[in-house]
């Protein structure tokens, strides 16, 4: 993956000029150039179900993650961030743009040193899902002014910075079934409904980056599917009906159809889906590297019973990416978001007891680890390693 710009640290100040300042002439945490070598692994906060702090759930949790060494953040931005991270209720609020420029917590995270934001971005103006049946022109342009404010503010406030953000929305396949029944086939209105506010939402950030022209930030647009399986057998999904009308910068995979580690060889099996998408992803000369990456996989502490064996599973998952040449794998996630009985089901690196698990461990020694290659190699060599050798230690890394 090489959409990120990357620099040695002796040019950082002249990445500065032109970028507004603090009265003491220091950037401010909004115009400080961030580290934006990609190491691929990274995770992630939603709908969390616990805290252990005074401080909003987003903030915390992306707080923890920077603790933990990842330059990588992904979460949820939209309308529902009250009842999803506890953030106070703004009737002040009532736009993407607002919410990112306004919200103090949503703020401090977008000011923090991450380089890479992977966002559900739903607009105010209407409903998650409201395309399901045939996306209205008042829907078209509320979806199109809303997106592109949005992209037009993110770039002009964190220009000369080095971020990347990526905008998405949860799992495709789903709100195209049903009642959720992976058996019954998506509606030819919900599919020509996505096609048509997945390439709306495109226009509009593609329209906001031609109007701004602005220098080292930079958005994307991704869709994610989670039926992959259905249209490597043939069925009608997200994959099979969907993307090939899109002009979407990249596929997001929540794999969660394919890693079944009791149903065979799981980096083979996904290896497959993720070729099956990348044939399915019209091309796009302009953004180098793969574009199909993983956006979710985890194993809950209820099915791998022990953090050993759910540490193995993730490591797994982490391998097949990284050799197929994922630009992000996410793991999901930080803290829980599933209760089961009562139950936590597990899905998480630190537990609701304030516990860090085992592959918690996994990914902070590998961000270390990575740190350090990345140090030694600019140091002999006079430059960062490429996104290949990045893969390379990786892997020996895992």
């Amino acid at each position: 993956m090489q959409i990120q710009t990357r620099s040695l640290p002796v040019l950082i100040p002249l990445l500065w000029a032109g970028v507004s300042v603090a009265q003491d002439g220091l950037p401010t945490a909004a115009t400080r150039r961030v580290d934006t070598v990609n190491t691929v692994l990274g995770t992630q906060t939603i709908g969390i179900k616990y805290t252990f702090t005074d401080q909003t759930g987003l903030v915390e949790t992306a707080e923890r993650i920077r603790e933990m060494g990842s330059t990588l953040l992904k979460f949820s931005l939209g309308r529902r961030m009250t009842e999803t991270y506890g953030l106070p209720p703004r009737e002040d609020i009532r736009s993407l743009t607002e919410l990112a420029s306004k919200e103090p917590s949503v703020k401090k995270v977008l000011d923090m040193p991450f380089a890479f934001y992977h966002m559900w971005v739903y607009p105010f103006a209407n409903s998650d899902s409201s395309w399901k049946d045939g996306l209205s022109e008042k829907e078209r342009k509320e979806t199109y002014d809303e997106v592109r404010a949005l992209a037009a503010y993110l770039l002009r406030t964190y220009r000369g910075t080095g971020k990347t953000f990526f905008f998405g929305h949860w799992e495709g396949d789903w709100c195209l079934h049903p009642d959720y029944d992976r058996k019954r086939d998506p509606a030819p209105e919900a599919i020509q409904g996505m096609i048509d506010w997945l390439n709306v939402r495109q226009a509009a950030i593609e329209d906001a980056k031609r109007e701004a022209q602005a220098e080292d930030v930079n958005v994307y647009q991704y869709t994610e599917a989670n039926l992959v399986q259905k249209g490597l057998q043939g069925g009608a999904c997200l994959v099979s009906r969907v993307l090939p009308f899109t002009k979407v910068d990249y596929v997001s995979y929540s794999c969660y159809d394919t890693i079944n580690p009791h149903k065979g060889d799981t980096r083979k099996a996904l290896q497959e889906a993720l070729d099956y998408i990348e044939s399915k992803l019209p091309p796009k000369p302009e953004i180098r590297g793969k574009r199909v990456f993983i956006g979710e996989y985890g194993f809950p502490l209820e099915m791998t019973k022990t953090q050993e064996v759910q540490d193995l599973y993730s490591r797994d998952v982490c391998r097949a990416a990284l050799e197929w040449g994922c630009p992000f794998a996410l793991y999901w996630e930080l803290y829980c978001n599933e209760k089961k009985d009562g139950k936590h089901r597990g899905f998480w690196l630190i537990d609701d007891k304030n516990q860090k698990q085992r592959f918690y461990y996994t990914l902070q020694r590998y961000y270390e680890n990575m740190g350090r290659f990345v140090e030694a190699f600019k140091k002999e060599h006079g430059r960062v390693p490429t996104d290949a050798e990045i893969r390379k230690k990786a892997l020996e890394i895992l």
